[in-house]
């Protein structure tokens, strides 16, 4: 064999050997935290519109108990399952959330140590078994179509010393994640709901009467202290039988109109289907069954032997320009434990009464057009047919007097209209209202009077 045969065999087998060495040589392994940084929790998830559902399970700690609160679409309407179905307006909501969800990036690994989980708050709240009532993070579950999980993680404390950087865990996996966070969860009831309940704006209040009467719950036999009636003239507010020395506290009578315009509620209750259906039915007349009376009772709601329905706390007439006339009856103090803000305050839930407990309150609403007079109508239509250039003087006011008298028209229509929507919309529910709203609203002529200035 030729010498530079040789070498050339040399060569290639050392170049083998160098090959095999690289091959079989343990390489450094890249650290998880840059395989995925950046990456996100959820990376199918792409479209917040494909968001159905969003169920939000945080934990009391002084009752050691997880509590969750959902907002789902049922058929194209938004409901909140937690709060006996009511409607929600959380369309728009859901899809900020579902786009926030989707924002969240694993930016850093904290930890795999479980032991770490109660500092950095991401115990599951639904994990009974774990012993600490502390660290429970809040869980955040998106579903869509067929009820299919498209995200599910679980939140926990802010970061120190970074804002906005919260700790992420998912609810399967031991690793906890720092992620920054732009998120916008409620599950605040208020949040999720028209908050326009009324649908009033205070500058179209003209009228409000106050019956200051109560119900003696054994007897039925009912209190009529008095009743207050004012009325908006000119911008300035007056009452009727004003003691002499007295005069409208103006900031008493603005807090009032302010709560109606703006009427919070803290929650729902349903009323039977069948006293719904029945109220439903504007200006007909009324069957109520044993169950649906046993019902309107237990809120604090009577009928009187003239088949008038009472409540057992008075109530507040308003009226608007419109010709809408609301019916404000307050009931019972609202009482439950356990039932999330559907149900009695904190007081209430522990056996006690007082001035701050939420009250029931029922909600109606008739036409009444005796504001909106009807105009006088043309004496004839013969300015139909005429052209502009060619219309007498009193085609003139003929045509006038039709467009005026078409107005009122639309007046009484969309008035007529506005009661039929609010009465459906009212039927269905007992509203729980919190103290300080039927304090403003549940006033009586004293409370409405002040010290005449000079």
């Amino acid at each position: 064999m030729s010498e530079s045969k040789k070498s050339a065999i040399f060569a290639g087998t050392a170049v083998l050997l160098a090959l095999l060495a690289w091959l079989t040589t343990p390489k450094p392994a890249t650290p998880d935290v840059f395989l995925e940084k950046g990456e996100p929790f959820f990376p199918e998830f792409t479209n917040p519109n494909d968001a159905t559902s969003l169920e939000v399970k945080t934990f009391d700690e002084e009752t050691a108990e997880a509590k969750p609160f959902k907002v789902v679409n049922h058929n194209g309407l938004w409901t909140i399952p937690s709060e006996h179905d009511y409607p929600a307006d959380g369309k728009d909501r859901l899809a900020k959330t579902a786009a926030g969800v989707i924002g969240i990036k694993k930016d850093d690994i904290s930890t795999d140590n479980v032991s770490d989980y109660e500092a950095c708050g991401v115990i599951d709240p639904l994990d009974e078994g774990a012993t600490s009532l502390k660290g429970r993070g809040k869980r955040i579950t998106i579903r869509g179509k067929n009820d299919q999980i498209l995200a599910d993680l679980i939140l926990g404390k802010e970061v120190p010393d970074r804002k906005g950087f919260h700790y992420v865990r998912l609810p399967d996996q031991k690793r906890v994640y720092v992620s920054k966070v732009d998120l916008d969860i409620s599950t605040d009831f208020n949040d999720w709901i028209e908050k326009d309940l009324l649908e009033v704006d205070r500058a179209a209040i003209d009228k409000v009467v106050l019956r200051d009467y109560s119900i003696d719950e054994r007897t039925y036999a009912v209190d009529q202290r008095d009743t207050v009636n004012l009325e908006n003239s000119g911008g300035s507010w007056k009452m009727k039988k004003v003691p002499p020395g007295k005069e409208i506290d103006t900031s008493v009578m603005s807090s009032m109109l302010g709560a109606l315009d703006d009427l919070k509620i803290v929650g729902v209750r349903p009323k039977p289907a069948g006293l719904s259906e029945q109220l439903t039915r504007s200006g007909e007349g009324m069957e109520i069954s044993q169950s649906d009376l046993l019902s309107l009772q237990s809120a604090g709601y009577y009928f009187a032997r003239n088949g008038a329905l009472l409540s057992n706390e008075g109530e507040v007439e308003v009226g608007t320009r419109d010709g809408v006339l609301y019916t404000l009856r307050f009931g019972e103090i609202v009482s439950g434990q356990g039932e999330g803000s559907s149900g009695a305050s904190a007081s209430a839930q522990n056996g006690k009464t007082g001035a701050g407990e939420n009250r029931y309150l029922f909600i109606t609403t008739e036409f009444d057009p005796s504001g909106i007079p009807e105009p006088p109508k043309p004496a004839n239509m013969d300015f139909q047919k005429k052209a502009q250039s060619d219309l007498t003087d009193a085609d003139k006011k003929n045509k006038e007097l039709d467009e005026a008298h078409e107005a009122w028209e639309k007046r009484m229509k969309d008035g007529k209209k506005k009661v039929d929507d609010l009465n459906a919309r009212f039927a269905k529910w007992y509203y729980v209202i919190p103290a300080d709203a039927y304090s403003k609203v549940h006033l009586n002529r004293a409370g409405l009077l002040k010290p005449k200035t000079s």
